[in-house]
């Protein structure tokens, strides 16, 4: 259970405090590191400033050597190193036979560990060497050799007690100890106002998405005061509203149109039986009567499954099966399947022109090629010619369909290609339309990322397909 709940604990934190505590321990790795190189300079210093007094007093040693005849002479007046020690009572002094090690003279125990230690490191001469006690004191120190005023050579070992450095060091560890939590706290705390202070936009974020409803999808985020980084993320959050309302209305318009067209025949179907049903009928009545509903639901079918075929395409959902095809031939073919249809109203089909197969859903194409011409057929002036000519331009397949007859007038052709959308509603529905002919021609072109179009004028209307090659 617990291991359960531990990471739905850690997913509910806020974004602000994530922030404060991931900067407070970036500041805790950069104050780390920034403590450990000032630790370092500082022992740096330490160890320079003692070499550098080391250094000192060994040049006033080998002052005050030089005025002795012997090594003994040094042991029995240590009053003259007077100048030596004054105000150094950490320095210690020893001297010794330069060939026997012997220790001539000493001023402190500590001087004659010290020649211990540096004989035992072998350490050269006139270079700092550093050890560390068995009580933990620190030292450095440093050796040579010098002539006395005899001419005598003695070997001296000058050492400096570090414990002062150390009383310093160990004030800067605890200083910064006690002071790092602070800062720390300070930090995180800075950076959880900064983050909850910059993250207020994304409140309004939060509240305009509480907000929106099927009533409220036209609201959007102001974008004008935003940082850049939440001004992109705005602007994506608009576009994924206008894309819902988008949807949403096309939904609707969908869903209205779909009730609207099927009241007729649903009407229709129930008026024909309620009367059937009304008083006895013989069977050959009952029969004309299920004969003409059977038409009706055929209609119904047909227009639920234009009207889902037409929503599919919407949100490019219609499984395409391409396929090489010849235009020429699809447009031959069903030229001569709606050459009935021409004829009963006195109309010519005319197929043109040439177009080099390319890659399509076969079905898809000639079911666009026969919505265009049978609309076509459908408001062509009798006795005359529907043309139907094929073309290739600019890396595309054109077919372009021609029938002259009443034009469009501009106030549809933007509309045209709009679901059950009629430019003559009456003339429409006697003649069978559904209003979804179009519609599926458009669909059919999205679905191959082609397009259509139309022009009218001078009583002549072309519709144009245009498909890639």
């Amino acid at each position: 259970m617990t291991s359960d709940r531990a990471p739905i604990s850690r997913a509910r934190l806020s974004l602000a405090l994530r922030i404060a505590l991931a900067s407070a321990l970036f500041g805790l790795v950069v104050a780390g590191g920034a403590v450990a190189v000032g630790y370092w300079a500082l022992l740096r210093q330490l160890d320079q400033r003692s070499a550098q007094e080391i250094a000192g007093r060994r040049e006033l040693l080998q002052h005050i050597l030089s005025t002795f005849d012997s090594a003994e002479m040094a042991e029995q007046s240590k009053g003259r190193f007077t100048h030596l020690f004054y105000g150094h009572d950490d320095l210690h002094l020893a001297l010794a036979d330069p060939d026997s090690g012997q220790v001539l003279a000493r001023f402190s125990e500590v001087a004659v560990q010290a020649v211990t230690v540096i004989n035992h490191a072998a350490a050269p001469p006139d270079t700092m060497h550093t050890w560390v006690t068995p009580a933990g004191t620190r030292f450095s120190g440093i050796h040579g050799t010098t002539a006395l005023a005899g001419g005598q050579q003695v070997r001296f070992y000058l050492s400096v007690d570090r414990r002062r450095d150390a009383v310093l060091l160990d004030g800067f560890v605890k200083a910064t100890l006690f002071a790092l939590p602070l800062l720390l706290l300070i930090v995180a705390a800075g950076a959880g106002v900064i983050a909850r202070t910059g993250l207020a936009p994304l409140r309004s974020f939060n509240r305009l998405a509480a907000s929106i409803g099927t009533r409220s999808l036209n609201r959007r985020l102001a974008t004008a005061h935003l940082p850049p980084e939440l001004a992109d993320m705005a602007t994506e959050f608009n576009g994924m509203l206008d894309r819902i309302d988008e949807g949403y209305r096309k939904l609707e318009d969908f869903s209205g149109d779909l009730a609207h067209e099927m009241r007729t025949p649903v009407a229709t179907l129930l008026g024909r039986t309620q009367v059937a049903l009304s008083q006895t009928r013989s069977v050959d009545e009952l029969r004309e009567v299920l004969e003409g509903n059977v038409e009706e639901l055929e209609r119904l079918s047909a227009l639920i499954s234009d009207m889902l075929f037409i929503a599919r395409a919407e949100h490019d959902a219609v499984p395409l099966q391409p396929e090489t095809v010849d235009l020429v031939r699809e447009a031959e073919r069903v030229a001569d399947y709606l050459s009935l249809a021409a004829d009963e109203k006195g109309v010519k089909l005319r197929v043109t022109g040439e177009a080099p197969p390319f890659r399509a859903d076969r079905l898809l194409v000639q079911r666009a090629i026969t919505n265009l011409v049978s609309n076509a057929i459908r408001h062509a002036y009798p006795d005359s010619t529907v043309d139907v000519e094929l073309a290739s331009e600019g890396g595309q397949t054109v077919l372009a369909v021609t029938n002259q007859g009443d034009g469009i007038a501009p106030a549809h052709l933007d509309r045209i290609f709009a679901r059950f959308y009629r430019a003559d509603p009456a003339r429409s529905r006697v003649e069978g339309g559904s209003g979804l002919g179009l519609a599926i021609v458009r669909s059919i072109a999205h679905a191959h990322r082609g397009e259509v179009s139309v022009r009218s004028g001078a009583g002549k209307t072309t519709f144009t397909l245009a498909l890639p090659a």
